[in-house]
């Protein structure tokens, strides 16, 4: 059985957490090293987020959503009084790993989670799914009922099958331009 290699080197670790309480996690963890006095050992407690536009019953929002719901990432070193700071914060499950070796993230993955939690790059979360029956409610094909062939999340398209002529003509819309049936 192998036990936890600890290394002198800043690392960042993901922590499993009971889903819907990563925040109270982090806001724990933080006290916690405040209290234990390992500010030289646990760096930076992270809640990866990002923007998202979310359209249901044809309203858009923007909201902050959760990027890896479950998750907080830990940037520390993993000495044996850091490792139990954090394995003892309450809603903490473990670390991310094989059994009992937790496996550090890569400085690439880390990298791209903090960019995308940082950046104005906004995804639309859409309330739909392909197949599904739809009205247009706004624009030139407004009134008329279709089926959703395709979702494009990144743009917030929707690419809707519309009975035109005898056959089905994809019509690409914003997503805010249609409703389910």
């Amino acid at each position: 059985m192998a036990k936890q290699t600890y290394g002198t080197e800043r690392q960042w670790y993901a922590v499993h957490t009971y889903s819907g309480y990563e925040d109270a996690v982090a806001r724990n963890l933080k006290q916690r090293v405040e209290s234990f006095g390992m500010q030289d050992k646990i760096f930076n407690v992270v809640v990866p987020t990002e923007k998202k536009i979310k359209i249901k019953g044809g309203r858009k929002t923007e909201v902050r959503e959760k990027t890896f719901p479950g998750y907080v990432l830990v940037d520390m070193i993993a000495t044996d009084d850091a490792w139990s700071v954090v394995r003892n914060t309450p809603q903490v499950t473990g670390f991310v790993g094989t059994a009992n070796q937790a496996v550090p993230l890569s400085p690439e993955e880390v990298e791209q989670i903090l960019k995308r939690a940082g950046g104005e790059t906004v995804r639309h979360a859409i309330d739909l799914s392909e197949g599904d029956a739809v009205i247009i409610i706004d624009g030139p094909f407004k009134d008329l009922e279709g089926k959703v062939g395709e979702i494009d999340e990144e743009r917030g398209k929707v690419k809707v099958l519309v009975p035109m002529f005898g056959r089905e003509t994809p019509v690409e819309l914003e997503a805010d331009q249609v409703q389910r049936v």
